[in-house]
């Protein structure tokens, strides 16, 4: 399969590096401004950019009838954009706030635990997440799909970074520290004891991997997907 990359730095690098091992051709890079190869000879693109370009180079990728896997995250304020313009190109997008496999299990384990807590009033959901001082969004994705996630089959209106909010909201904290892959944790606190699930990434292996099965899955196909899908999680 040819590849195109949208996003050439650290992630790209592993995400080549996976799929040349599975035996794919990496046909263009884009890193910023700075082209390598041909956008056009591609057959997948795998968008790991910057939250302020990643729409663009999204849309460049389906005007040109590629499908798109795509995990930046921090620009999901014009998902529905983007998912009407897959939809008006009639090719197929993908996006995932982690491709990691453990953490779309970690996902799934959230929900389910989320139903069972649902009426047990004297737990108090919250949540913390760690990552790497170069990454420019706080939640990160998978934060914020924990708590959509959590928000769906219980009580709670939303998610917020502000301790001090009176909102029936789950508190995201939102950790940053070198060299730390990606670490997420979802509590339940009571008086008498706690609930405690979490995901630690030991490096960004995960990432990449899980980018490279989604982009082999997506290839040929037509309409909006997630690692649901993927994975065949789908209820």
């Amino acid at each position: 399969m040819k590849i195109a990359l949208l996003g050439y730095g650290k992630m790209g690098k592993i995400i080549e590096r996976i799929a040349v091992e599975r035996g794919h051709a990496i046909v263009y890079t884009k890193q910023r401004n700075q082209t390598t190869g041909s956008l056009t000879e591609a057959e997948v693109a795998i968008d790991f950019s910057v939250p302020s370009i990643a729409v663009d180079n999204i849309k460049e990728a389906l005007a040109a009838g590629i499908p798109v896997v795509s995990g930046t995250t921090g620009w999901l304020a014009q998902y529905n954009e983007v998912v009407d313009f897959c939809q008006a190109q009639n090719s197929a997008f993908l996006y995932g706030s982690n491709f990691s496999l453990g953490v779309n299990i970690f996902f799934e384990l959230n929900e389910y635990l989320a139903k069972m807590m649902r009426n047990l009033e004297q737990y108090q959901v919250e949540m913390q997440e760690v990552h790497h001082t170069q990454k420019l969004d706080a939640p990160s994705g998978t934060a914020i799909t924990l708590a959509e996630g959590i928000i769906a089959h219980s009580n709670y209106e939303g998610w917020t970074l502000d301790a001090q909010s009176e909102r029936k909201d789950i508190l995201i904290d939102a950790v940053r520290e070198d060299q730390v892959p990606g670490t997420h944790t979802v509590r339940y606190n009571s008086s008498i004891d706690q609930i405690e699930i979490k995901h630690t990434a030991h490096n960004r292996e995960g990432f990449a991997l899980g980018a490279v099965i989604a982009s082999e899955w997506i290839k040929d196909k037509k309409g909006i997907f997630s690692m649901k899908d993927v994975l065949n999680l789908k209820k």
